[in-house]
């Protein structure tokens, strides 16, 4: 039966499905439809099996951040591979990436938030038991994480995963940080993936934002270079905090928890033109800078 809808899904040149078709029917109303979709979710790269370790990491850089039940696929591709003792006395290569306590792992996430949905890049172990505990298996491609390089990164503060929106929300509010006298510059470009987070403190970039990459201040954010990244002022609760760029082409814009992404574009009196970004009670302010 699998085999007869799967026919029928690749016979039509629409990728589609619908029931009333399926039925044979020739009423005019389809009761269902199958057909492809995509869906936007995080992807956990795990590159340890030490749950402790990894606790701590995340304490670290997340502290108490909740992502509100968000979908993650848990990527095990980059899990070492080292070799273990085996009983028969021999070194074991699959042995030696076993370890993962996947239960743990899952009920870790599910403290921040996340919701494991899926695992790509698992061995035949970690996969049984990845879809005992409910989860899916993805392609690997799904999530392909990008090589560690040898060139230089740029150095940052903290990092930190922060969770997008489509649309302007407020979340709960911390005091707001000490800002004043401390400012952290940055003067070479961010790449696509790369963070900065200048806690406590104003954040200077003096080159490129690329897109994917973020730029998180307590305080406030001069960019005196295109911004076409994400940039998040306030990141504690500061409502005072402002953004500032040469060029704005932001996808994202936040202020002490109001976002702005690219579900609502930005002004084109604003758009890819020196503009400043600030909080006027719940609502995000554009505005045009004359220089």
């Amino acid at each position: 039966m699998a085999e007869q809808m799967a026919g029928k899904v690749r016979g039509r040149s629409s990728g589609a499905v619908t029931g009333s078709q399926a039925a044979g029917g020739g009423r005019a109303a389809d009761l269902f439809e199958l057909k492809s979709a995509s869906v936007s979710l995080l992807a956990l790269v795990l590159r340890s099996v030490d749950l402790d370790a990894l606790a701590a990491e995340m304490q670290q850089r997340l502290g108490e951040q909740q992502f509100e039940d968000e979908g993650v696929l848990v990527d095990l591709s980059q899990l070492p591979t080292e070799p273990l003792q085996a009983q028969s006395g021999q070194l074991s290569l699959t042995e030696g990436t076993q370890r993962l306590d996947m239960a743990g792992l899952l009920a870790l996430l599910r403290r921040y938030g996340l919701r494991p949905v899926a695992v790509a890049g698992a061995n035949d172990v970690q996969r049984e038991q990845a879809l005992a505990l409910g989860l899916v298996e993805a392609p690997l491609g799904a999530t392909r994480a990008e090589p560690r390089a040898a060139e230089p990164r740029v150095q940052t503060v903290i990092k930190e995963v922060v969770k997008e929106v489509v649309r302007e929300v407020e979340v709960v509010r911390e005091v707001p940080a000490e800002t004043s006298g401390r400012t952290v510059i940055v003067d070479k470009p961010l790449r696509s993936g790369q963070q900065v987070y200048a806690k406590g403190a104003d954040l200077v970039v003096l080159a490129l934002v690329n897109h994917g990459a973020e730029v998180i201040a307590d305080g406030s954010i001069h960019v005196y270079a295109p911004l076409r990244g994400k940039a998040i002022a306030g990141a504690r609760g500061n409502t005072e905090a402002r953004i500032f760029a040469a060029s704005l082409e932001a996808e994202l814009i936040a202020i002490a928890g109001i976002y702005r992404t690219t579900e609502n574009p930005l002004p084109p009196e604003v758009l890819a033109k020196p503009a400043q970004v600030r909080l006027e009670g719940e609502k995000l302010v554009m505005e045009a800078l004359k220089l």
